[in-house]
């Protein structure tokens, strides 16, 4: 067996413990949102620790637009590799690498056959200067099962001990059919599930921030039941948090630090993330100690309604 400190990937990232992989079945349904809430989470935990987030959706690069990076915001190269642009200013615990950051407008196409996205994704995983204490690398992945897929799985193989992966599906039924085939996928490569997250589900009233189901809702719950995977939550269409990540302060936010981060954490998602992450935390967690992952949990469920009725009051 070849020694995996002569891997240039292993090498740039064998300091990190968590990498997590954020998946769909098919697009469409918030998967990029999910990735930067993720990442913005974890960034906020009481622990302060170092969150990067990748963004391998190639042809699709929204990450950036989302943390609220100026267009020009561009990368560099150093003589230690691509220094990541960060979203968090001067702190730098947030760091962040995609296409488009590469691009010299937003607007312009990335028309790439797979070996050109072979390549890209070697680059960003060997290349870019994550730093030596990052806790929690969150990938923000294609929809679907494609080729980047699989060429992200055998370039971080030597870290597959540090891989886990979260779901991303919407309630209704032809989006719970491809979520199903992205379950099958972790199967199929051994790649850790740490459940799934139903998006778009439900909406929160802007005024008083009560959640309605106006629109189908606990497809992604009873598929988790199904399957046997935890079920990590429920996140509702808001509003407030649609405008946010389409680059839209709150009126009113003048605070010199993190404003991003400060707007997220007073939306109606922000607060139910909360406990999302935390399943998030324990299932790592039980992954670094060599043990399964938490299936499906009827407690969990009764914990998820009380946390969901109480949040908009």
């Amino acid at each position: 067996m070849s020694d995996p400190s002569n891997n240039p990937i292993y090498r740039r990232l064998s300091a990190i413990p968590n990498i997590i992989l954020v998946l769909s079945g098919k697009g469409g349904v918030g998967k990029s949102s999910v990735s930067v809430q993720l990442a913005l989470s974890l960034y906020a935990l009481l622990s302060r620790p170092r969150v990067a987030l990748l963004d391998i959706d190639l042809t699709g690069p929204s990450i950036p637009r989302m943390l609220h990076l100026p267009q020009g915001t561009s990368v560099h190269q150093s003589t230690a590799g691509w220094v990541p642009a960060y979203a968090d200013g001067e702190e730098q615990r947030l760091a962040c690498m995609s296409t488009g950051l590469l691009l010299k407008r937003r607007e312009e196409s990335v028309v790439w056959r797979g070996p050109k996205k072979n390549a890209m994704i070697r680059q960003f995983l060997s290349e870019v200067r994550w730093g030596d204490d990052v806790d929690y690398l969150v990938i923000d992945t294609p929809p679907g099962t494609s080729d980047e897929h699989l060429s992200l799985l055998e370039h971080l193989s030597p870290l597959a001990s540090r891989l886990s992966s979260v779901l991303v599906t919407t309630p209704q039924a032809l989006s719970l059919v491809d979520c199903l085939k992205s379950l099958s996928f972790t199967r199929t490569v051994s790649l850790p599930l740490l459940g799934i997250i139903e998006n778009l589900a439900g909406y929160v009233c802007p005024c008083c921030g009560e959640i309605s189901n106006v629109f189908s809702t606990g497809g992604g719950e009873d598929l988790a039941r199904k399957e046997g995977v935890r079920f990590l939550g429920r996140l509702p269409v808001d509003t407030k948090l649609v405008e946010l990540l389409d680059g839209r302060l709150p009126e009113g936010m003048y605070a010199e630090e993190f404003k991003l981060l400060e707007a997220y954490k007073c939306t109606t998602n922000g607060k139910l993330f909360e406990g999302i992450v935390q399943k998030v935390l324990e299932g790592v967690e039980r992954l670094g100690k060599g043990e399964e992952v938490p299936g499906f949990s009827e407690e969990d469920v009764i914990a998820l309604r009380e946390a969901t009725s109480g949040v908009g009051h």
